[in-house]
């Protein structure tokens, strides 16, 4: 009854048409709101999705490090592990650690990635070499690396020297050159992930290289380095390999591998939700105002229903089901305006960057889940709904006790 009642006010001609107006604004801002959060997630979601792609280029699916100390061995048991645990195609041991690079007169610090035969095949590397290629006996810089050290394959003579501290001996104080292992390996390419942790800081090698270069046995790695067959999920086959491991060794996927970056996006994103919420409810505030001059502009109406039995509570859920059917259609139609300018832009990416072609997508990466969406619905109404409640309710009482 209470909602039939509504409707029909809703929909009704009204004597003053400014109700109609300040209706329409308060549906509109609840609209656009909607419509402005569904969208900014979106974004987040595109830019999120983009790094994680970038990351994945270069990043294995999983990797197993040691939870105390720099390496390990990769034993039998290790071998054993990963040959058992369903959903592993292949590994690769990988020898890390940071050393000096010089070239000519240029020195920068870096961190030397030693990796065997097999890293290609568990990691995306190939697919991001810009300049030349990695070749056995060579070794590979990323392209901002490469900038400050000003060398690339082509370079006359295109051998970077690595400078690391020797792991066991006492230092020399007379002769502190004899501290440090000296390896000259030749640049055979250049490799860009576009991002600059990695393009400034990264230079991959041999194995061999790098284990002469820091000292490390034969079986001795930093970590390794795992490729799951495809449409194997992360998450369970990091919790089977686990278990299977020996004790001291944890296992990482690619959300655990940059677990910092990816919080920070997630707070970005709910402060941003945050504040495009609560703008959402100053937009709902306008449905206060209308339903005031309603309940005004119905008070003949309120008269008759009270003669015909309709008590307090009755006309108070009138005017809250109207004002919530102000505020779910605006949060209605805010969905579907924000979810076709979102597959508009997935589709053609009608709002780009500008300018030159520096960037590396021409326009601004979107991505939709229907979990914001849900999320999105549930607190505009919600959230909207309790901002028309109490006015109402306090509104309505007042003209009981007046009449």
């Amino acid at each position: 009854m209470s909602l039939l009642i509504a409707r029909r006010y809703l929909f009704a001609h009204k004597s003053q048409n400014a109700i109609n107006v300040i209706s329409a604004i308060s549906a509109l801002g609840v609209l656009v709101a909607t419509a402005a959060i569904v969208i900014v997630l979106s974004v987040f979601n595109g830019l999120n999705g983009l790094v994680s792609r970038l990351f994945g280029s270069f990043d294995p699916d999983l990797k197993i490090e040691a939870a105390e100390g720099k390496s390990f061995v990769a034993d039998s048991a290790v071998v054993a592990a990963l040959s058992g645990c369903e959903g592993v195609e292949a590994w690769a041991g990988v020898v890390e650690d940071h050393a000096l690079v010089r070239y000519g007169k240029r020195q920068v610090p870096a961190t030397v990635m030693g990796v065997d035969a097999n890293y290609g095949r568990v990691t995306g590397l190939d697919s991001i070499i810009v300049e030349g290629g990695f070749r056995p006996g060579q070794c590979v810089l990323g392209e901002a690396l490469a900038q400050q050290l000003a060398v690339s394959p082509s370079s006359f003579v295109p051998n970077v020297v690595f400078y690391a501290p020797k792991r066991r001996g006492a230092v020399s104080l007379a002769h502190p050159e004899r501290s440090f292992v000296e390896r000259v390996e030749r640049v055979g390419g250049i490799f860009s992930v576009q991002q600059v942790e990695y393009d400034a800081n990264i230079i991959v090698a041999s194995s061999e290289a790098a284990r002469s270069l820091f000292d490390y046995a034969d079986d001795e790695v930093t970590s390794i380095s795992v490729r799951l067959r495809p449409s194997t999920s992360a998450g369970g086959v990091a919790e089977r390999l686990q278990g299977e491991l020996p004790a001291g060794l944890l296992v990482k996927d690619q959300w655990m591998q940059h677990e910092d970056f990816f919080k920070m996006m997630e707070v970005e994103k709910l402060m941003a939700f945050a504040i495009l919420l609560f703008i959402a409810l100053i937009a709902a505030f306008n449905i206060i105002g209308s339903m005031s001059m309603l309940i005004f502009e119905k008070r003949e109406s309120i008269m008759v229903l009270r003669s015909l039995g309709a008590d307090e509570g009755l006309v108070t859920r009138v005017f809250l089901f109207e004002g919530w059917l102000l505020s779910v259609g605006g949060a209605v139609l805010g969905l579907v305006v924000g979810v076709l300018l979102t597959l508009a832009q997935e589709r053609w990416g009608v709002v780009g960057f500008g300018g030159d072609d520096s960037y590396i997508i021409s326009a601004y990466p979107v991505e939709l889940w229907w979990s914001d969406i849900a999320a999105v619905f549930v607190a505009v109404v919600v959230l909207t709904a309790l901002a028309a409640w109490y006015p109402v309710k306090v509104i309505v009482r007042d003209y009981y006790r007046r009449h």
